[in-house]
């Protein structure tokens, strides 16, 4: 029989009180960009009403994809053991707050608003971090690996749908995507372990989901 994973030590009261502030300004508070927007130095293209609800349905998708990361993130670092884990976890986190700050401006340009759904993609993804770190360190990274990895090839796929005018949508999903696969890259460099295949799939199988209701809600 192999031997259970040695547990993290439970976070402090103060630790906990600051991560559920966290959640708090993830969900309910406007997210600040310390980086200039991407597509601050673009203007608004003219569009159809079809291609800007599309572009918006995008980037919808897009915003609940950053409050998942930051719950994952969130979960991860509760539990991770080694501090460059920790450390890691916390320097991508950050950089998903701007990516929720880009996001969600641009639904505010496109006239529409994030998905009525992300309290619970919050919910589930702060309980998958949370897994993945009582695992061990080196699976907590290769989950944040995998993740960047899939949350990359999906704005790629953006790129490609997006209506060729939308510039500005445009500049923040390629910053977006650059970003992904940097952290993919650091957690690698880190000791991530691959994920099994089933592991993966199952992944890409609940990130379907996710996208599917966002577009629409």
């Amino acid at each position: 029989m192999l031997p259970l994973p040695k547990l993290p030590a439970l976070p402090s009261v103060d630790r906990l009180i600051n991560e559920f502030d966290v959640m708090l300004r993830t969900l309910a508070a406007p997210a600040i960009s310390e980086r200039a927007h991407p597509d601050a130095h673009i203007d608004e293209a003219e569009m159809s009403e079809a291609d800007k609800t599309h572009a918006a349905g995008l980037m919808r998708v897009n915003h609940s994809g950053e409050v998942c990361a930051q719950a994952l993130y969130q979960g991860q670092g509760l539990t991770a053991r080694d501090p460059k884990a920790r450390e890691a976890l916390k320097q991508a986190a950050h950089e998903e707050v701007e990516h929720l700050a880009w996001t969600e401006r641009r639904l505010q340009e496109l006239g529409s608003r994030p998905s009525l759904l992300n309290p619970f993609w919050y919910a589930g993804s702060l309980a998958m971090g949370v897994a993945a770190g009582v695992i061990g360190d080196k699976w907590n990274l290769g989950f944040l690996a995998e993740t960047e990895r899939q949350v990359g090839a999906h704005l790629q796929s953006h790129l490609h749908t997006l209506p060729p005018q939308d510039a500005k949508s445009r500049a923040v999903v390629e910053q977006m995507h650059t970003d992904e696969l940097g952290h993919a890259e650091q957690a690698m460099q880190l000791g991530a372990a691959p994920l099994p295949a089933p592991v993966a799939g199952l992944m890409a199988t609940t990130s379907k989901v996710m996208t599917s209701l966002s577009y629409r809600l």
